[in-house]
């Protein structure tokens, strides 16, 4: 059979379950790096930030599962070690970060490396018609847009 489960062209989906499992990857190590931020937090502004880490990394781990889903869907196999997500990520980790600002800097340099990574798993969806995909990440991109503004607003 040249479809998968949902009648996507198998042969189609390997570019886009390899750009999703790169995406994948780039989500843990941001994830990490903001339960390091909120562990972390140091400064006049600790109670107010500790409080958004813990929402932000809270709403990565849905988005962790539904990318990890959405593999699965396409007829994928979800990387799920650590030495693969280093390997695959367009995100660095970011280690012994306790200024606040900092912090806050780095939870904006990784939601702008996420957006950018996901715009263009976006443009490859559209291409091979999964729709199902595109919409998934648009939907991400709409949020940490906001959430760019937002962040960068604090930051002054």
């Amino acid at each position: 059979m040249s479809t998968n489960q949902i009648g996507l062209e198998r042969a189609d989906m390997r570019g886009i379950i390899e750009k999703l499992n790169g995406l994948l990857s780039s989500y843990h190590i941001y994830y990490i790096n903001v339960r390091g931020y909120h562990w972390n937090v140091k400064g006049e502004h600790f109670f107010s930030l500790h409080e958004k880490f813990e929402e932000l990394y809270t709403d990565l781990q849905v988005q962790i599962d539904e990318i990890a889903e959405r593999i699965l869907t396409l007829g994928g196999t979800p990387l799920h070690a650590y030495s693969d997500f280093a390997q695959n990520a367009s995100i660095k980790e970011d280690k012994n970060v306790h200024d606040g600002k900092q912090c806050v800097h780095g939870v904006v340099a990784g939601l702008q490396a996420l957006i950018e990574e996901q715009r263009n798993v976006a443009i490859a969806a559209e291409e091979a018609e999964d729709q199902g995909t595109a919409d998934l990440v648009a939907e991400y991109v709409q949020e940490q847009e906001k959430l760019v503004w937002m962040y960068n607003a604090f930051l002054g």
